[in-house]
């Protein structure tokens, strides 16, 4: 079995092309970079819309299968911003009708958990999500992957990109906070807001910029913030794996891909006895492979959807969704 996923959740479109035993056959991606400020949703749609058919075209001649070989085709239907997301679920609404391939409906958070559990070999991990829209904890049980703790304003991401763009930075702000991190010296005093197994941020941004107007440098606001807000993630996280009495971590998102934190949770789940694992940065962005590899479970377990019912949910919950190929 051969499928196709579209993925088109935020600032990047991406198609990939996975195979029955999660061979990644393809990934074809173009991310949007605004020219300013952050991403604003009907430009990224736009960007989208003029890009994804030339990515479907790269990535079939990627992974050298024809459309008559695609068996179905996969798209993220939320969470994610609503102009963007039916930018990606009408090109697989038209492939499906025009090669008569079924079409199965995909959350974007599950593929994160689904993408990684199946690179690291793991049967039942919990998933760290930290990502530009969203920040959980994640675990499976009674037949959905239920969220354990999460955000209680933005992001991690989204906090990220606008720390960086209000000093003076550019989008996306991950990667150049990450850079001025290591430039860092000082440990700068910051909000720790943790509620039980549930974090914020906001807090830590206004405090970050009364710091940069008190003339802390950059470099150590950054380096502060990435202790800080990366501790929290790791608290929550360490929090849920001792109330599932469980052993192993994987991590998904963009901001997942940090060295920073991908140490800190490796740490930490060490001194508990156990395992974690953080895919290649290409599978562990936003991507169109994951898409199709839980497009693919879904598949297998029955779960497709007509054209008409096919509707994007901007705000659609993890734990919401049926996971059928999980049961038993």
């Amino acid at each position: 079995m051969v499928l196709l996923g579209v993925e088109s959740t935020a600032h990047t479109a991406s198609v990939g092309v996975v195979g029955e035993s999660a061979e990644i056959l393809a990934i074809a991606s173009d991310m949007y970079r605004p020219p300013s400020g952050g991403i604003h949703p009907r430009e990224a749609a736009n960007h989208h819309v003029e890009v994804l058919p030339g990515l479907v075209a790269q990535a079939l001649e990627q992974a050298h299968v024809r459309p008559s070989e695609i068996e179905g085709v996969a798209f993220a239907q939320g969470p994610g911003l609503g102009p963007c997301l039916r930018a990606g679920a009408t090109v697989a609404r038209t492939l499906s009708m025009l090669w008569e391939k079924p079409l199965v409906p995909v959350n974007h958070c599950v593929a994160h958990v689904e993408i990684a559990r199946v690179l690291s070999g793991l049967d039942d991990p919990m998933l760290l999500y930290a990502s530009g829209g969203n920040t959980q904890v994640i675990a499976y049980a009674s037949g959905r992957y239920r969220v354990l703790g999460e955000t209680l304003d933005v992001g991690i991401g989204n906090f990220l990109d606008k720390l960086w763009i209000a000093l003076g930075g550019t989008f996306p702000g991950g990667p150049a906070i990450e850079a001025a991190a290591k430039e860092g010296r000082e440990l700068l005093p910051l909000p720790y807001t943790v509620h039980g197994m549930d974090v914020a941020f906001s807090g830590m941004l206004t405090a970050a910029l009364a710091l940069r107007s008190k003339g802390a440098s950059r470099e150590d606001i950054a380096y502060s913030v990435e202790a800080t807000a990366y501790s929290m993630l790791t608290e929550i996280t360490e929090r849920a794996l001792a109330h599932r009495h469980a052993e192993a971590v994987v991590l998904g998102g963009g901001v997942a891909c940090n060295e920073r934190l991908r140490s800190m949770v490796r740490s930490m789940v060490e001194a508990r006895g156990g395992s974690s694992f953080a895919p290649p940065r290409a599978l562990c962005v936003d991507n169109g492979a994951m898409i199709a590899w839980t497009g693919l479970l879904a598949l297998r377990a029955g779960t497709t959807s007509s054209v008409e019912e096919s509707i994007v949910q901007p705000r659609q919950r993890t734990d919401l969704v049926e996971t059928p190929w999980r049961r038993g």
